[in-house]
């Protein structure tokens, strides 16, 4: 009732002008989206993730964080947007019922980035850490009822609010 109203409100108001990432492809897009694409998995060495740790702790965030700001850099770097959305999967315990629960409960979330203004990349960081947390407190509305409620311009060729996703597996392999 109240509470998926409010849920509903917040995301209205922060996605409700959203705009589509222009990626620049090789290839022309397909006229409808298939899924299909590709997965890009990068180990980091321990030395980098050492210093990655460090450098995250000293200006307040987590490597999460600053790892998203990094690519949000990438892909305002390839499009020119200053205005950037990336999916991330989270998973979605927020309730101390569901703990013992055997199961997935992944939920995506739709993480926004203003990079406009000349920002410092510590400033940027800033700005991509209170976007997260923000995002985090409102976590529980599903991403369906999510595109429901927004009803965004819908193109078969690419997913409504979300082109990218942005994932860190940081559990021992």
């Amino acid at each position: 009732g109240d509470i998926l109203d409010a849920e509903l409100a917040f995301w209205k108001h922060r996605l409700g002008d959203l705009s589509v990432l222009e990626l620049p492809t090789d290839m022309p897009r397909p006229p409808v989206w298939s899924g299909k694409g590709a997965r890009k998995v990068k180990l980091l060495p321990e030395e980098l993730i050492s210093k990655l740790k460090s450098f995250s702790a000293q200006i307040s965030a987590t490597p999460f964080m600053t790892m998203l700001t990094a690519f949000y850099l990438l892909l305002w770097r390839y499009t020119g947007q200053e205005d950037i959305a990336a999916g991330v999967p989270i998973a979605n315990r927020t309730r101390r019922e569901t703990e013992n629960i055997v199961g997935t409960f992944v939920n995506t979330l739709v993480i926004r980035s203003d990079l406009s203004g000349d920002p410092s990349v510590i400033e940027l960081i800033e700005r991509v850490r209170s976007e997260a947390l923000v995002a985090f407190e409102h976590q529980d509305l599903p991403f369906e009822k999510l595109v429901e409620e927004l009803q965004p311009e819908r193109d078969l060729s690419y997913a409504p609010l979300i082109q990218v996703l942005f994932n860190v597996q940081n559990a021992p392999a």
